[in-house]
Parts: C-alpha cells; structure tokens; sequence
C-alpha cells in the first residue's frame, strides 16, 4: 500500500495542503496523513502515518522537507523505514526527479545527497566562526548587549528610594528575578 504524508507549516497555506494531498493521490497514494503543523514541532498526524505503515508499503511525500526538517532527520526516518521493510518516495526531489528509496540506486543517491548536504553544513559553520573571528579582532563583534545590567544602577538606585522588587521590575519591563541579581543579597531578602 502507498501511504501519503503532507504538512503545511500554518493554516493560511491550505491550498499548498490541498495541492499536496491531489499530487500524492494522482501518483498513487491509496491513503494520505496531513497536518498544518511547523516542522520542528509535535507532529502528530505524520506519528500516526508512521504508525500505521507495515511491512511491504510506501510512505510517499512530494518533497523532502514535508516529511523532514533537515536531511539528517530524513535519513533518520529513512532508515526507520527500511529496518521495518516500508520504502520511501519522494515526488520532487527538484527539476521532477522522483526517488524511490525501493531501488537501491535511489537509496544510494539519497545517501550520497544527505553526506553532502552535512558537508556543506560543517563548511558554512567553519567559515560563520572564521567570520566571527576576523570581526572579533576587527572590533565590530562585541556579542549581544546586555540587557538588564545596563540598568543595575538604577535598580539599586529606585530600591534604595523604598520601592519594592516587584515595583522595580514592573516600572523596568523586566523579571523580578533580574531585580534581585542585581541587589545584595542582605538587602534582596529583607525586601521580599
């Protein structure tokens, strides 16, 4: 049996949900699982797709990132499926390649597409430090600012006025927790 699976990220992209389920059924799909639901999210509807395939059946999607967030989680769920005797079709793989993981040749492919794609990841963070690097010796990156002990005069400054934690932090926008960081720890107990 061929099983579809398709996701959309959000409600307002249910003609792409629609256009998926259409695809999946003209290419075959007797059954088809959908969700709207982020990718890197609880997926129940694609939990219950994996579910219900046995032995003998396909779980076809028409692109890669419906069923995966990155290629290292479709060669997870790949090789889940080939442990359990359930191929993999893919529609689109783009320019209208269709892989079907039931053919060795396909599965080498996507092996061989998954290797590249975690090369390309190891490169870009190489050269995304080698940039932090140049710009840290440059001067121009300083990290992010920070936020609350910018205010850490002004906070001793409106409690030493009387006012309370919970005052402080409501006036600064920010958590009373921040607030007491920022006061001796005698003078924070005696104010709680």
């Amino acid at each position: 049996m061929i099983v579809g699976y398709a996701r959309t990220s959000t409600a307002e992209q249910r003609a792409g949900l629609e256009g998926q389920e259409r695809d999946l059924r003209a290419a075959g799909a007797e059954r088809v699982f959908s969700e709207q639901v982020s990718s890197v999210g609880t997926r129940p509807g694609l939990a219950e797709c994996l579910a219900f395939l046995r032995a003998g059946d396909a779980l076809m999607v028409t692109k890669p990132d419906r069923l995966a967030r990155d290629t290292a989680h479709l060669l997870t769920v790949e090789s889940d499926l080939t442990k359990r005797g359930v191929g993999l079709i893919v529609l689109s793989m783009g320019k209208g390649e269709r892989l079907d993981t039931r053919n060795p040749t396909a599965k080498l492919m996507l092996t061989i597409l998954g290797g590249v794609a975690a090369w390309e990841r190891e490169i870009m963070k190489e050269r995304q430090l080698e940039g932090i690097r140049k710009a840290k010796e440059a001067g121009a990156y300083k990290g992010r600012k920070p936020t609350v002990a910018v205010q850490a005069e002004t906070i001793r400054a409106m409690h030493a006025a009387g006012k309370k934690p919970a005052d402080i932090a409501r006036t600064l926008k920010i958590a009373r927790s921040s607030v007491y960081r920022f006061l001796p720890a005698a003078e924070a107990r005696d104010a709680v």
